[in-house]
């Protein structure tokens, strides 16, 4: 692959003058796009570009010294940002599974786990007449009370069967807590990410050959479509709770720079494990120019990555949901990683329905990235 100019991240003037002078000192050209020129500390969305053979070792000394950390940290410096994990349950079996491997993980990384469930209480008083309103507001109060009351006493006892499963050492020992949010699931999981940026979301979902419409299925497919932290979609017949049995993941690629970063974040997050990666690129198997561009994208990771075992394919574009499930089973492919890029191929399994349908009718976990 030519030597050319990708995007490590975007961010303030100031920041990324810091991540300019950092990287320079390590020996890596920086170069910054976007700068106003006029009044360069107000410019807002500043892009920080380096040389594609530069990427893993930049983003290596970035990793180390904390600095692609979230809006909130950067505006208190002094605060501490723990590793978090995030686990939205809904009290299912198939939810207490994602939480298994949620505390799975947090031990590996060394993170704590944040247990939440969301509830909505709707309220709809334009849809009352004006006589009956007092009425209607004191039934809905009650019903809201009522409504709380038994969302707190759910996620008690969940937060007991943690305790459990913990003291059994059935899950590790790890610090977890629990939060309680009114509000629409997925949006009450788009806004805590927002606030706290935790590593990764995991969530559990039905999987295949279930007619049953579950809430956090959908849930998931939402979360999966808004979320700029990870998120991993765990189908209730996963045979596994734990990474350490993962072998092969697949990795979706659609030759865009960002898949680069996305790459390398995935690779990081599964340091710890001994994993055999499969690229694949959705496109016409009769397309040779896909064929060269595969060729290109697996000369740059042989490059890079010398000592991590990569694998790929081309799956064929027609039918394609269909054929990646028959590339999945060939493989023997344990989890599926995905980048939410709004303008490839993959688009169309990230608006809710298809979301909803791949979540629905596989078995294989899901790894959704956000470059």
């Amino acid at each position: 692959m030519e030597d050319k100019l990708i995007t490590l991240a975007i961010h303030t003037y100031q920041k990324a003058q810091v991540i300019k002078t950092l990287l320079e000192s390590n020996g890596i050209e920086v170069y910054l796009h976007n700068v106003n020129l006029i009044q360069p500390v107000v410019s807002s969305g500043v892009r920080i570009r380096i040389k594609e053979s530069d990427l893993p070792a930049a983003l290596k000394i970035i990793e180390s010294t904390n600095l692609l950390e979230n809006a909130q940290a950067e505006a208190n410096p002094a605060e501490v940002k723990r590793k978090t994990i995030l686990v939205p349950v809904d009290f299912s079996d198939y939810s207490k599974q994602a939480c298994e491997m949620g505390f799975n993980y947090a031990q590996n990384i060394d993170a704590e786990v944040v247990i939440m469930h969301a509830f909505f209480t709707p309220y709809f008083p334009s849809s009352i007449s004006f006589g009956d309103t007092f009425s209607y507001q004191v039934e809905d109060e009650e019903t809201m009370i009522m409504m709380t009351q038994k969302a707190k006493t759910d996620l008690d006892n969940f937060s007991q069967f943690t305790e459990k499963q913990i003291a059994e050492k059935k899950w590790p020992n790890v610090p977890f807590s629990c939060i309680l949010r009114d509000g629409l699931p997925e949006e009450e999981i788009d806004r805590y990410c927002k606030e706290n940026a935790p590593i990764m979301v995991f969530m559990g979902t039905r999987g295949k050959n279930q007619k049953d419409i579950d809430l956090i299925g959908s849930v998931t497919a939402e979360v999966i479509d808004k979320s700029k932290v990870p998120v991993f979609a765990i189908p209730e017949n996963t045979p596994f709770s734990n990474f350490s049995d993962v072998k092969r993941i697949a990795f979706g690629t659609n030759f865009e720079q960002k898949d680069l970063v996305a790459a390398d974040s995935l690779f990081r997050m599964f340091k710890n494990y001994d994993i055999e990666y499969y690229f694949f690129h959705i496109a016409n198997k009769q397309d040779t120019w896909n064929e060269i561009k595969l060729s290109g994208i697996k000369d740059y990771f042989e490059k890079q990555y010398p000592q991590t075992s990569i694998k790929y394919d081309i799956v064929d574009a027609n039918d394609f949901a269909q054929n990646l499930e028959k590339f999945i089973q060939e493989h023997k492919i344990d989890i599926i990683s995905l980048t939410a890029h709004k303008r490839n191929i993959f688009a169309r399994m990230f608006n809710p329905s298809m979301a909803r349908k791949m979540l629905f009718h596989t078995n294989t976990p899901m790894l959704v990235l956000r470059p």
